[in-house]
């Protein structure tokens, strides 16, 4: 990860065991908490409106105390899972080491093997607070769902079996607050072009028994600056899976097209079984039907185009960040200036996500900062002068700034107390429309 010394304010992630959000997000599976009583309580007031079926405060846990630090909680988490058989009706536990576990060294792995020898779907991951944050934790949450439960049902799953299926990884389990939206329209714009799709969390996913088929996929996909990565090499190294790379988040007109263009080539090149001529014309229905509604735009933007914000600043993870810019830029006259990635980006993918925003213009550059340290970069923008009205993207946390300011605001990012999302999507053609929709509400409250 990024190098910093001192403290953080204004976190944007959580650490490790955040991860139990990867696990809730899968319909039926429930995470046990080796940790103190706090972990989980902790990550459900970060995220908000978490706790699905079974997390956040109402997950099961060991409550681990002064006294298991001393003589260890090995016994307790043996009981804790006896106990929530009896009590959840689940198809998946994943148990989760906090802090104290992990600085005990408690063998959670001969506990949980114990009951994977009695053909219980279970499996165990390392995930104390200081080891990482949950967006390198969900990687390992994944590796390790793959390894000690997927890895069972392989001579019922052949690897690479079924030319047109695809694993997408994208969106972060309420890291992300658009995740379920997004996957539902990652998953209706790649069955356009003719794939079937295992988005693998949420409501869209088929559950744990989608997970099972994980090895069946020709490919994967990954839409990600850097996060889940590691995923799809270790899939490539398992199963012979190769995977198709997009660095950002695909919003709006241009980027959408790009994505879709990107898999479909590589779906041809792996020869998908892929209807190339209907995948195309599939393709230029969503096109024109989004310009249709970006042409209807054009009475509005000429008869407010004083009264609306002309740049932007950005807090929020990489691909968003990266995304959005590109969106902004290119739809809507909207020009980012100096933007904030605070996902604690490692340094080894920072200057292609540099190139990637660098290629969005060659008359406009975009500064980008990699600053996990929110109030550090506020304050930047806070000594920041730009002519015109300003809007900035962020977390709950940054309406302040944008009040100081006198910009408009738009939260999405977490923690976000000052915004309800459900299934709304940021995510392609109708994601595009959908922030264009929010960024101009937004401004047009002013007039009211």
């Amino acid at each position: 990860m990024a190098k910093f010394e001192g403290h953080i304010e204004q976190p944007r992630f959580s650490c490790a065991i955040g991860a139990l959000q990867s696990v809730v997000a899968i319909p039926k599976a429930v995470p046990i908490l080796h940790s103190g009583p706090g972990c989980g309580d902790m990550v459900a007031g970060f995220f908000e409106r978490s706790k699905g079926y079974a997390g956040g405060d109402t997950s099961p846990c060991t409550n681990f105390t002064e006294r298991d630090v001393v003589f260890g909680g090995a016994e307790k988490l043996r009981k804790i899972i006896k106990n929530s058989y009896k009590v959840l009706e689940s198809d998946l536990q994943v148990v989760m080491t906090g802090c104290t576990g992990g600085i005990v060294g408690d063998d959670i792995e001969s506990v949980v093997q114990e009951f994977q020898n009695e053909g219980k779907p279970i499996v165990a991951v390392d995930t104390p607070g200081f080891k990482c944050n949950n967006y390198v934790s969900h990687s390992n949450v994944v590796k390790a769902i793959i390894d000690q439960y997927v890895e069972l049902h392989e001579d019922d799953n052949p690897a690479r079996s079924e030319a047109n299926t695809v694993n997408l990884f994208a969106s972060l389990p309420y890291q992300d607050p658009f995740w379920k939206g997004n996957l539902r329209e990652y998953k209706r714009l790649l069955e356009g072009l003719g794939l079937k799709v295992h988005v693998l969390w949420g409501p869209e996913s088929g559950g744990v028994s989608e997970w099972r088929e994980i090895p069946r996929a020709n490919f994967n996909i990954l839409v990600s600056p850097w996060y889940g990565k590691a995923i799809v090499d270790h899939l490539k190294i398992k199963y012979g899976q190769d995977y198709t790379w997009f660095h950002s988040i695909p919003i709006g007109g241009n980027e959408t097209e790009k994505f879709l263009r990107q898999v479909l080539d590589f779906a041809v090149e792996k020869d998908a079984g892929i209807d190339k001529k209907a995948a195309e014309k599939f393709i230029r229905k969503e096109v024109d039907a989004y310009y249709e509604e970006i042409d209807n735009l054009a009475t509005f933007l000429l008869e407010f185009r004083y009264g609306l914000p002309n740049h932007a600043h950005i807090f929020s993870d990489a691909g968003y960040v990266v995304g959005i810019s590109k969106f902004l830029l290119h739809e809507t006259g909207v020009v980012p200036k100096e933007v904030y990635a605070i996902d604690n980006t490692p340094e080894k993918y920072q200057q292609d996500i540099i190139a990637d925003l660098a290629s969005t213009s060659d008359k406009k550059v975009i500064p980008i900062r990699f600053e996990p340290d929110a109030g550090k970069a506020q304050n930047e923008v806070r000594q920041l002068t730009h002519k015109g009205r300003g809007i900035i993207l962020g977390s709950g946390w940054d309406k302040n700034l944008a009040r100081e300011k006198g910009y408009d605001f738009l939260s999405i990012a977490v923690p976000s107390p000052v915004r309800l999302v459900m299934t709304t999507n940021y995510v392609g053609f109708s994601g595009g429309l959908r922030l264009i929709e929010d960024i101009y509400f937004t401004a047009l409250q002013n007039y009211s």
